[in-house]
């Protein structure tokens, strides 16, 4: 049964005031309303050793019955062995309290912001590399050995990353050809020349769109999950289970996965060019009087097949660039759900990233190269 708390002076003892009851949050109202010892010459000593049950409130209500008191620790305040910890670590914060930390936005401060996250940004990409290469020298030791190649997780992957992708592909690829179909004639109109919709829609999809939203969605759905998937079993220590069992968390979780996506991103952009292309028909069928037939044709003479094996060349650097940020950062998580969440945005924004980027020095690199 819980009891109530008191203070009280000893009269046999002077100076002594004694404590007894439960010094809890539940009795803070009586605790606050109890009398406090004198201060000076008058109070000697607080015997506390009475107090049955002690949480934080009560603590730091005493310590502050002691300080009014002047009494300066020592012999001067008596508790009980189990109370003692509590009351020093409540002590502490009474002493040093914590202080709010004002944020600087002074140049330095900035300077410093920015520093910070270029050194950041220079470690994952230190990192990644280093990635890349431990999978590349597993995938060399194991490719002269078939019999660990892992056929079953590879294909569920590819039937995970691309099956289940190609009705978000095809949907918002021929959406997107649409757009710039009708965009353009709106365009092309002012000039009459409305049939050049056909060229802007082809090489367009072919060199980049395809690619680029194959990637881009890619990089949204798969790289998430993969950092998701093994996240979790980082924090569940599953990785560490393997490592112990004497298997290869590289061969078996992060080659399966970086596999099936190089070889379903090219599908799943030769369907994403269909897909743009079609979306162009219907708009020139529709609002443009450019049969199917017609544009057929003039694509046929007017695109050549340069544009599509551009387009489809940077389909395989594209899926290692997800497959493989995605694993990295499932690997680096920590342990908590905080940077499970935490590490599944970081490659997210790597990957959409770091694929527009590489795109863009891609496109400059081969128009210099005239393909």
């Amino acid at each position: 049964m819980a009891e109530t708390p008191h203070l009280r002076e000893d009269p046999d003892q002077t100076g002594c005031w004694r404590a007894g009851g439960d010094w809890t949050l539940a009795h803070a109202a009586r605790l606050e309303a109890l009398p406090a010892p004198r201060g000076g010459p008058e109070t000697a000593l607080i015997d506390a050793r009475g107090i049955g049950q002690m949480d934080a409130s009560g603590a730091m209500l005493l310590w502050r019955l002691s300080r009014d008191a002047g009494l300066d620790g020592g012999d001067a305040l008596r508790l009980r062995e189990e109370h003692a910890p509590l009351f020093s670590a409540v002590q502490g914060i009474c002493l040093n309290p914590p202080r709010a930390v004002v944020k600087d936005y002074g140049v330095r401060a900035m300077l410093s912001r920015i520093g910070a996250t270029v050194e950041d940004y220079t470690r994952e990409v230190i990192a990644l590399v280093a990635f890349g290469g431990e999978a590349l020298l597993t995938a060399l030791r194991i490719g002269w050995n078939p019999r660990r190649w892992r056929i079953t997780s590879t294909i569920a992957h590819m039937e995970s990353v691309g099956l289940d992708a190609v009705p978000l592909v095809l949907l918002l690829s021929f959406m997107v050809g649409a757009v710039v179909a009708f965009l353009g004639a709106e365009v092309l109109a002012e000039f009459g020349a409305e049939i050049y919709v056909v060229e802007l829609i082809g090489i367009s999809f072919l060199r980049e769109f395809g690619v680029l939203l194959t990637a881009v969605l890619l990089a949204g759905r798969t790289a998430s999950a993969f950092t998701a998937q093994i996240g979790a079993m980082q924090s569940g220590e599953e990785i560490d289970a393997i490592r112990t069992l004497g298997l290869d968390p590289m061969e078996l979780l992060v080659l399966p996965r970086v596999v099936a996506l190089v070889l379903m991103l090219p599908l799943l952009t030769f369907l994403a060019m269909m897909a743009g292309i079609a979306g162009g028909v219907t708009i020139g069928t529709t609002m443009l009087g450019i049969s199917p037939e017609m544009f057929i044709a003039r694509l046929h003479e007017t695109i050549e097949v340069r544009h599509f094996f551009t387009g489809m060349a940077k389909a395989p650097v594209f899926a290692l660039v997800i497959g493989l940020i995605g694993c990295l950062e499932g690997m680096q998580v920590q342990g908590t759900a905080q940077s499970v969440g935490e590490r599944t945005t970081s490659s997210v924004v790597q990957t959409i990233s770091l694929v527009i980027v590489i795109d863009a020095f891609a496109a400059l690199w081969f128009m210099e190269m005239g393909w």
